[in-house]
């Protein structure tokens, strides 16, 4: 019995130890197979830096719309320029909903911030270089049309998002003017609320659109003691615009394609200073402003401010001009060195109720005309062609090879609206299809004269802004109409830049 018991135990030691050895040789195995055969994760190939860089690409030559008659807008001799080598900056594609949501509650908190900063942050003291430079308006030698737009007076994305896609979609533009005024973004020195600046330079980098900034009004803290009440006007001291523009291309940096410096100087409602209506004041004012927007980005095109279209005028009690003949003045910018300050010489015209191409000196009748003034007082400010034929020609004289960029061109229309400012009869006079064919005409002009770099239509949607009121004088230029119509001027301009690219034929 004894010897029993002990040979089974051996039987199951020697079983047990059988079945280790087994499993221990059988996962050897299987271990050694899987490093045989499993493959290895190949090496990185080398990255190819090149394949992650944009490069210029051949494009062909824009298709122009075809005119009736030969453009005749020109000056005596126009500058030989060089053909256009650049592309077109691409649109940047639209945020997901996820990341719209955090880009919008991000503004909320800057802009609470902002607003609430107290006046110890100090005053930028001199320009810092940005890290990133804009893609350059300045390279391009070709004509492109824009429109200015109104930003909304809230954080609203998606109604900011609604002009810009507008714009890039149904008007096929690459250019926006926003109205940048410095009175309302920094109240007090050195406290700024960006809020709705903010929401229309998000929404224009959205959608790919270039920005011209008009940088006008200085706030109260900065107009000299004596200022008149009311009145906008250069700030007592330079720097103060100076620290500005420092402070805006800063926040915006790569965003703010060009930078028009102040606006219609040669009226006292826009600069009006206790030295007057000096031509050689504001063209101090032009050099320091483009040497601070040189020494932080000297890609940005810097466009002079542009002057009223104007005989002039004093007043009858005091004797001090309240406006200077834009001729005169432009003369006089040019003798205070404007040339050496400026990349493109700004430019305005809104045409009263004369069509694009007539010269001041031959302007037919128009016997159902109310507005006479082009009529029966012959003067070179009424005229569209006039002015920019002036102008040019005067700069090409000076030895300049700057070309113009004219920051607000348009025609008035009071057809579809209950009333007319005060002062702005002319809007009786035209139709909405006049108003219509003469932005296409007056396109065409400036295109096909090349002394034109940019060209923005006054206006998209100042408008609906004013909820259409019969007493703001930029609701007759807007191209939304009541209850939100586009009116023909809106497809006249689609038409006419969609040809000049050769999207249409």
């Amino acid at each position: 019995m004894a010897r029993t018991s002990i040979i089974k135990r051996q039987v199951r030691g020697f079983v047990i130890t059988w079945s280790l050895l087994t499993l221990i040789i059988t996962g050897m195995t299987f271990f050694g197979i899987y490093l045989t055969y499993t493959p290895r994760p190949a090496q990185a190939a080398p990255i190819d830096v090149r394949a992650n860089a944009a490069f210029p690409t051949a494009t062909q030559p824009l298709a122009v719309a075809q005119v009736t008659q030969p453009p005749t807008l020109a000056p005596t001799s126009t500058p030989t320029l060089p053909a256009a080598t650049s592309t077109p900056i691409p649109p940047t594609e639209e945020p997901t909903v996820e990341a719209a949501a955090t880009e919008d509650e991000a503004l909320r908190t800057d802009s609470s911030v902002l607003v609430a900063q107290a006046a110890t942050e100090e005053p930028t003291q001199a320009p810092a270089p940005t890290a990133a430079p804009t893609v350059v308006p300045l390279t391009l030698d070709i004509f492109e049309l824009g429109i200015q737009v109104k930003p909304e007076n809230s954080a609203d994305r998606q109604d900011q998002n609604n002009w810009m896609r507008m714009v890039r979609d149904d008007l096929s533009m690459d250019w926006i003017k926003l109205q940048v005024r410095w009175e309302y973004i920094e109240p007090e020195q050195g406290v700024y609320d960006w809020v709705v600046l903010d929401n229309a330079m998000r929404a224009a980098d959205r959608f790919g659109i270039k920005v011209l900034a008009s940088v006008v009004t200085s706030p109260e803290w900065a107009l000299p003691d004596n200022q008149p009440e009311g009145m906008h006007g250069p700030p007592a001291d330079t720097q103060d615009y100076v620290n500005f523009l420092a402070t805006l291309m800063n926040r915006y940096p790569g965003q703010i394609q060009a930078i028009e410096v102040w606006n219609e100087q040669n009226l006292d409602r826009e600069w009006a200073s206790p030295r007057g209506l000096r031509a050689d004041d504001y063209v101090e004012l032009l050099r320091r402003a483009y040497q601070g927007i040189k020494a932080i980005d000297p890609n940005v095109m810097v466009v002079s401010g542009a002057l009223s279209t104007t005989g002039g005028g004093t007043n009858a009690q005091t004797g001090v001009p309240f406006a200077i003949d834009d001729f005169a003045y432009f003369d006089a910018m040019i003798d205070a060195g404007m040339l050496e300050y400026t990349d493109c010489v700004g430019a305005h015209h809104n045409g009263y109720n004369l069509a694009p191409n007539f010269l001041w000196d031959a302007v037919p009748d128009d016997p159902t005309a109310t507005f006479r003034g082009p009529f029966d007082n012959p003067h070179h400010s009424w005229s569209f062609r006039s002015t920019l034929e002036y102008y040019a020609n005067r700069v090409e004289l000076a030895g300049g090879d700057q070309k113009l960029c004219v920051t607000e061109f348009g025609w008035a229309s009071g057809e579809d609206l209950t009333g007319v400012p005060a002062g702005w009869d002319y809007a009786v006079d035209n139709t909405l299809e006049e108003q219509a064919q003469w932005l296409y005409e007056a396109a065409t002009l400036m295109e096909q004269s090349k002394f034109v770099r940019l060209a923005i239509v006054w206006n998209l949607n100042y408008g609906p802004s004013a909820g259409w009121s019969e007493t703001d004088d930029n609701v007759p230029y807007s191209l939304i109409g009541p209850e939100f119509t586009r009116r023909p001027g809106f497809w006249s301009l689609q038409e006419w830049n969609r040809r000049y690219k050769g999207l249409i034929q």
